[in-house]
């Protein structure tokens, strides 16, 4: 398996644990002093304020599950790489919810032979006054979603 293919799975597990509703799963993706940065632009910083945000949320939302697609891995060097994808999320119905597109960034550090997060943000893709770009992402992530039945 490839560096890049690794990463990628990385990206995966993180969204699965999310779907799931499975916070403990999300925070054990990340470095010690990992730091997430949210949707709604929450900030949290270390595995377990990672864990205690997400249980919480849990706790008291179910929210809905992701459709993403990798836009490109870089290896930055033999232990860091950045991953960037696009994203929104399905509706019960299967719907996509376009008000949630986001640009998604991940950065990974290989430690101890495995790789971990060390930062994950998660940029709303507003596009203000420009809907044509709302549209051109909801398209690629709907043809992805045609694609596939595994949404990641």
């Amino acid at each position: 398996m490839t560096e890049t293919e690794d990463i990628k799975i990385l990206y995966t597990r993180l969204l699965d644990a999310w779907d799931q509703m499975d916070a403990r799963a999300y925070s054990d993706c990340f470095v010690e002093e990992g730091e997430m940065i949210g949707f709604d632009g929450s900030f949290a910083r270390g595995k377990e304020t990672i864990f205690v945000h997400l249980d919480g949320i849990f706790q008291h939302h179910q929210p809905l599950k992701y459709l993403s697609v990798v836009k490109e891995v870089t290896l930055l060097n033999e232990t860091t790489a950045l991953l960037r994808a696009i994203t929104t999320m399905i509706r019960k119905d299967q719907s996509l919810n376009t008000d949630a597109n986001a640009h998604q960034v991940l950065v990974a550090v290989k430690i101890n032979n495995e790789w971990k997060i060390q930062l994950f943000q998660n940029t709303p893709a507003q596009f203000h006054g420009r809907p044509e770009l709302v549209e051109e992402m909801t398209q690629e992530l709907l043809q992805a979603f045609k694609k596939n039945t595994d949404p990641h």
